[in-house]
């Protein structure tokens, strides 16, 4: 019996475990600082595969996150190497596709397999919540550099970018942290908004053209 559920999808654990060690396992060597937290997230994801062959981390790891795991690897990996090559169009596109692939497995860890036990908040909850953190993260900070940097000087850019964030503030409710810092930034992008109605408005008075006494007297008479 104990060996039937071991072997149970041992074509994926097997697939999890290679995928980890050859796209994965480096990262536990980030260098110490803001980015230590890569190497928490995937010491953890070190326990994942080994905790996929024991029942309780198979009814999730293999059972419903299942080719999932696999694909966020390579993608990641493949994302790692075209932005390392400078394609960064194709680094873009592929950071989508993490993105989608870990929000997916988070949503379903998080909102169909409540943890059953330490091992299960360890092994599974914690790493995909970290790195679905650490996704949105790197995203908000992303999003709000380019909607500075399109803000300036362009009230109909300044609106639109404010609109968006508001709108990101409203419906992002599934991440505290994307909700309150859409916020923080779309109150701040307001102040940009009303600078460049303020410049437009100075502009629009600077544009004129001031007429002396003499200038507005009559031609004739």
């Amino acid at each position: 019996m104990a060996d039937s559920t071991w072997k149970d999808g041992i074509l994926l654990k097997i697939t999890n475990v290679l995928v980890y060690f050859l796209f994965l396992g480096s990262n536990i060597y980030t260098p110490p600082g803001p980015f230590l937290i890569w190497s928490l997230i995937h010491v953890l994801l070190l326990g994942t595969v080994i905790y996929q062959f024991f029942p309780g981390g198979k009814a999730t790891v293999v059972d419903a996150i299942s080719w999932r795991f696999p694909l966020l690897a390579i993608l990641n990996a493949v994302y790692i190497n075209v932005w390392a090559s400078q394609h960064y169009i194709v680094a873009f596109i592929f950071s989508l596709l993490v993105s989608s692939a870990v929000t997916h497995i988070y949503y379903i860890v998080k909102k169909h397999h409540s943890p059953q036990s330490y091992a299960d908040e360890l092994f599974i909850h914690l790493p995909f919540s970290l790195y679905h953190w650490m996704d949105n993260c790197v995203w908000t900070k992303v999003f709000v550099f380019l909607a500075f940097f399109f803000l300036e000087g362009d009230l109909p850019a300044s609106i639109a970018i404010a609109w968006s964030l508001w709108a990101i503030f409203v419906h992002q409710k599934s991440s505290a942290f994307v909700h309150w810092s859409a916020l923080a930034f779309a109150i701040l992008a307001l102040v940009w908004v009303l600078k460049g109605a303020f410049g437009l408005f100075h502009r629009g008075r600077g544009g004129r053209v001031a007429l002396g006494d003499e200038e507005r007297a009559p031609l004739v008479g």
